[in-house]
Parts: C-alpha cells; structure tokens; sequence
C-alpha cells in the first residue's frame, strides 16, 4: 500500500549531526493521545445511564477497542516498519480521530452500536497503528539502551489517562453544569457526547504534531561511543536477525506472547474498574468517605504509576536482563494480587499502593517486551514482530474485563459491592500470573535455523526477505 510522497520514509532520513533526543517527544504526541482509553472509567458509568445498559456491554467497547489494537498492529506491523513512523503516525491520527467523532454521534443519538464502531474498531485500529509506529524507530535510534528507547516510547501510554482524566472530567462538568466530578454525581449523556467531540480535536493536533517532527536514522549511522560487538556479550541478545514470518513459528514468540497476555490480563483487572474499585473495598469498612476522595484521583495516581513503570523498569531491564525483569514483574506481582485479595481492604493507603506497584508491573512489562523482542529476534522486523505480539495484548482486552465484569455481574449490582465481590476475579489473576511466570522461565536464544542470511538484512527495514527453511 503506497503512501503519498510527504509521508514516504526517504523524506524523513535525518541529516548528519540529528539530536536523537529528539525523537521520544514525536513519540509522545502520540502516545500520550491514544493513552486515554486507560481513562475510560472516568464516563463509563455515564454510558451504562446513557444506555441503561449493562456493565459488560459498555466494557465491551474497550474491548473492542484493544482487540482492533492487537490485530492491526499485526496486519500493519511490515508496513509500518516499510513505509516508516511518519506514515504511520498520520494514518494513526486519522483513525483515532474518526474514531472519537462516529462515537460522539453513537452517545448523541442513543445509537450504541455506532460507539461499537468508532471507539471500538476504527479508534482501535489508530490505537494499534499509533502504539507500534515509533518504537522500531527508537530502538534503532538507541541501539545502546533499547530499554530506555521503548520506555520512552511507551510511557507516554501509560500516562495518557493521567491527562485525560481531569480534563475529561472539567470538559464534561462544563457542558453539563448538573456534574461536578464527584462521587454520586454523573454527566449526561449529551456532556459524554461533547467531550469525544472535543477530545477527538485535540488529538489530532498534537498527534500530527509528532507525525510530522519525527526522524529515522541513516542506515549506517550509530552513536557516538556505541561498539555493537558489546551486544554480543549479554545474555540471550542477539545480533542476527529473525524474519517477522519466521519468529512465529519459533517457541519464543509464543512464550512471550503467553507472558505478555498474563501480565496485561491481570493489569487490566484493577484498570478497567479502578475508579468504582477503591470506593467498592472500603463501602463496608466505615471509611468510605475516605475511598470516595481517593477515587477522584485513583486513576490518576494509576495512570502516573503505569506511566513511571514503563520508564523505570524497562530501563532497569538494561542492566539486569529482560528476561529478570519480567521475574519481577510477574511473581511479585502474584504476591501483590494475593494480598490486595486478603489485606487489601484493611486501610485505603495498603490498597493504593498495593495496586499502584501493580501498575507498575503492568506498565513496565508493555514498555519492556519490545526491547526483549529484539533481543531474541534481532533489530530487522521488530516492530512487525512486536504487531504480531500484540495479539495478546487483543486476547487481554476480551479477557481482562470479561473476568472482573462476569464475576461482578454475578455477585451483586454495581454502586453496592464490597471487596469480597472482587476477591474470585483477583485470585484468577493470581493463577494467570504464575503461567506466565513459568512461560517466562523457559525463554532461551532462538535457534540458528530461523536467522535470515546477512544479504537478506541489509538495506531499509521491510524490505523482501529470503527465509530460511524451517527444515535447515
């Protein structure tokens, strides 16, 4: 698929002498922008009033949403990595945007399927499009610290809903003077309508500003300083480069993605109903009108805690290894989910910071899976590798809020439940951590019958491949 001469990857080759610092600000824009569908909670229980529906049908739109992620980023991941960030950050822009006005007209006219559609599917393809399109770009601009290069990349994901949070929350106070952001007050429908509206807006301003600013690397440049072969010393990194229709039928790639859907899955537990989540703990406990005032700002503080963990511990990944830090990640965060089930509820201080580590966990473990693909596939396709990968990120979306959403169905009507509502969900959380944590164990260098021949690897990143045969 062609793309129009101003977006083409060999306008964008930066000049001798390019500050790379540059780049992780182009990387941002965007991120930060398509990091509010961490803020959904924020209008959802608008939408189950708007709709008078249930909480199941209304999560179903985030999940629709991070499914359309999980199978554009695949589809799209060659040619983003052939045509470049620019191409794809535009593209990106344009269906997140789109995405937010068909849903605005969804809420404006009751019309539910239509926020199916344009939240849901196209916002979801400018999500999984935009997620993926400068993260190659900064590997490849720090080959020295791909770490740091995809916490940067990523971070801006995480905290996208620290912003999006309370303007949502001011924007539909404006246009519906009825709300004032509290606990037990809920905007109308139509203020719901006006915020995408304006959202959609915003975005796309400062989503073409990252498009249009952003850089990719000569083929021969490198740092100042960097020496490659150090590479070579660390375990389970690679200097040789795996095809993106090879790595998938290695057993790496289906270990990461089980590590990847795990951690997500678990992640999105407390995310996806962090807001009603605190106050729900503590209804019984004599201080809810302590949870009340923390839940106004829980998902900023989680939005903050997801933003920091991607930027913390990825980079921390570059010296203790990718495949320890995802140790941390998952059993740690097992014990964690134990004691939020069992203690969580004794104090509102032990459940924030029990759930704003897990976050952490969570964020840190998007930001640092790019930097583990290339260690074990090499630099050549990795950011259609990390599309593909994604998938399981998709898998989550469906699964994350189905678990917490199904299990609190069951146990009793939103706006009354308690924490012990909540403890079946965690505990199947705890169960999905410990498979990951043993997925992630069995990790290993990838066989040398799936590296590419070096011809086959030179030159601009996606270009035609001479696989080798699985049988070699």
């Amino acid at each position: 698929m062609a793309v129009p001469s101003f977006l083409a990857r060999e306008r964008i080759v930066a000049r001798p002498g390019f500050n790379r610092w540059l780049i992780p600000p182009a990387a941002l824009a965007v991120h930060l922008c398509i990091g509010q569908a961490y803020a959904t909670s924020v209008y959802k229980s608008a939408l189950v009033e708007h709709f008078d529906s249930s909480l199941t049908a209304i999560g179903i739109i985030f999940s629709i949403a991070i499914v359309m992620l999980g199978i554009s980023a695949a589809l799209f991941g060659t040619w983003v990595d052939r045509n470049g960030p620019r191409a794809a950050m535009f593209t990106s822009a344009c269906f997140w945007v789109s995405g937010f006005l068909v849903g605005s007209l969804g809420i404006a006219t009751e019309q539910l399927w239509l926020l199916y559609l344009g939240y849901g599917v196209l916002g979801g393809i400018g999500l999984g499009i935009g997620y993926i399109s400068p993260v190659s770009t900064l590997i490849k601009w720090f080959p020295d610290r791909p770490g740091l290069a995809t916490g940067m990349a990523i971070m801006g994901f995480g905290g996208g809903a620290l912003i999006a949070s309370p303007l949502s929350r001011q924007l539909m106070d404006f246009y519906d003077p009825e709300y004032d952001g509290t606990a037990g007050t809920v905007p109308s429908g139509g203020a719901v309508a006006a915020l995408f509206l304006t959202l959609g807006l915003l975005y796309l301003l400062f989503m073409m500003f990252g498009a249009f600013i952003v850089r990719v690397p000569a083929d021969d440049w490198k740092p100042d300083g960097f020496d490659p072969s150090t590479v070579k010393q660390k375990a389970l990194v690679t200097t040789e480069s795996v095809s993106a229709s090879n790595a998938i039928k290695t057993p790496q790639f289906w270990l990461l993605w089980t590590v990847l859907f795990c951690n997500v899955t678990a992640g999105i537990g407390i995310l996806e109903q962090a807001s009603p989540m605190i106050q729900d703990f503590f209804r019984e406990g004599g201080t809810s009108t302590v949870a009340v005032t923390a839940a106004a700002g829980f998902v900023g503080l989680l939005s903050l805690f997801n933003m920091g963990g991607r930027f913390v511990w990825s980079s921390t990944s570059d010296y203790i290894g990718r495949k320890p830090i995802y140790m941390v990640y998952l059993g740690v965060g097992l014990v964690l989910y134990v004691l939020l089930a069992t203690v969580g509820s004794s104090a509102t201080w032990v459940f924030v910071i029990l759930a704003a580590i897990i976050i952490s966990f969570y964020g840190g473990g998007f930001a640092t899976i790019p930097a583990y693909l290339r260690d074990l596939f090499g630099t050549y396709q990795v950011g259609a590798i990390h599309g593909r990968l994604l998938t399981a990120w998709a898998a989550a979306g469906v699964a994350g809020p189905l678990i917490v959403n199904g299990v609190l169905d069951t146990q009793g009507t939103p706006g009354e439940l308690v924490a012990a509502n909540y403890r079946p969900a965690l505990f199947i959380m705890v169960g999905l951590l410990a498979v990951g944590f043993i997925a992630n164990l069995l990790v290993k260098p990838v066989a040398s019958k799936w590296h590419e021949p070096k011809s086959a690897t030179s030159g601009a990143a996606g270009a035609p491949t001479h696989e080798r045969s699985a049988a070699r």
